[in-house]
């Protein structure tokens, strides 16, 4: 059961994709959860879910680490115990995670779909994109700028911010593969690195915190 890929981004960080075509059975295979684990997986109806929960763990092994090393916060984020920074996504068939030994990390995965072009307004200002020639290119785009999104509330963790109106992502280039972000909320200002790629429909983005 090979990786999808797995991507160095910095010394101290490394992201995991896995593509699961794999049965829930054969990814079930030398997994050993925690009580509280096995209790949530015991409790997902869908077969995908369940699939994608047990790759994570996989992905978690490529890593060197097991289900018992990771814990949650009240909040729903992902922690390590021995206090490396981790962040965990999933999107269909495709799942990942991103692990750094020094910065805070978020990681994204989405479906490319033409649902976006209905929710756009929610999380950025739409007029943003109107040069854009084809609406393919439109739903790349903001795919990538609601994956950095997502990837920036994953770091920050708190409730009431706002893709709206907390997160700005800059402008970028398809070619770039990579943006500037930041969050303003409650006074304070944090800045981030982002990088995107595409694949087979999909697109992963990830982001560090730069401050």
């Amino acid at each position: 059961m090979p990786i999808y890929k797995s991507i160095t981004v910095s010394p101290s960080t490394t992201a995991y994709l896995w593509k699961v075509t794999e049965s829930e059975s054969d990814l079930a295979h030398n997994v050993e959860l925690t009580p509280h684990c096995q209790q949530r997986l015991d409790g997902m109806k869908s077969e995908m879910h369940r699939r994608a929960f047990l790759s994570i763990r996989h992905l978690l092994a490529e890593a060197g680490y097991v289900d018992k090393d990771l814990y949650y916060s009240d909040f729903g984020k992902p922690f390590l115990k021995d206090g490396n920074h981790i962040s965990i996504t999933h999107s269909n068939n495709f799942t990942g995670i991103i692990i750094s030994k020094n910065e805070e990390v978020g990681i994204d995965i989405e479906m490319q779909r033409e649902k976006i072009l209905r929710i756009a307004h929610k999380f950025t200002p739409i007029h943003e994109y109107r040069t854009l020639t084809n609406t393919e290119a439109v739903i790349r785009k903001l795919t990538i700028v609601w994956g950095a999104k997502e990837s920036l509330y994953k770091i920050y963790a708190q409730p009431g911010l706002s893709f709206l109106q907390h997160i700005d992502v800059s402008d970028f280039r398809f070619d770039d593969k990579e943006t500037k972000a930041k969050i303003r909320y409650q006074g304070q200002k944090s800045e981030y690195g982002v990088n995107f790629l595409e694949f087979e429909g999909f697109t992963c983005v990830y982001a560090q915190r730069e401050d």
